[in-house]
């Protein structure tokens, strides 16, 4: 079971981890793990004041169901839920960029699964990112390539 969505916030959507625990709120699950993703201040000792977040969204989505489907084959964990949703668009310090929920029916298998997501979405997903600096001019960071 996956939810997958990408959060616009130039229609003032919002990452919300409540969708998350409704959605993963089953009994049959004894471990619920979330990963959020937030803003920091500093990058390459730079003053972050916010990133922009791009996508294609289509293609960012088929990547989070193809990492969803790959979890089965590599980590055989076949009873879960997954709840992804990213965000496109400007989000500021300390703000929500990402959140990953997984649901499984024991602890080391959701802690797993969990790493393995994010690690996934990071090296698969065509995301890129702007960082917005203080005292300094914004600047796309290197990101995924869409032939990857």
């Amino acid at each position: 079971m996956l939810h997958a969505k990408i959060i616009d916030t130039s229609k003032k959507e919002t990452i919300e981890i409540s969708k998350a625990e409704n959605f993963l709120n089953q009994s049959k699950f004894g471990a619920i793990i979330y990963f959020v993703g937030t803003v920091r201040d500093l990058n390459e000792n730079k003053s972050v004041t916010g990133i922009t977040y791009d996508t294609k969204d289509s293609i960012v989505i088929r990547s989070f169901e193809e990492i969803y489907e790959d979890a089965d084959n590599k980590l055989n964990i076949k009873d879960k839920a997954v709840f992804i949703e990213h965000v496109k668009g400007y989000v500021g310090l300390k703000e929500k960029s990402i959140i990953i929920g997984v649901a499984c029916k024991h602890r080391d298998q959701a802690f797993v699964l969990s790493r393995y997501i994010i690690e996934e979405i990071k090296k698969r997903s065509p995301i890129w990112k702007k960082e917005h600096y203080k005292n300094e001019k914004s600047k796309w960071l290197m990101g995924i390539s869409l032939n990857n």
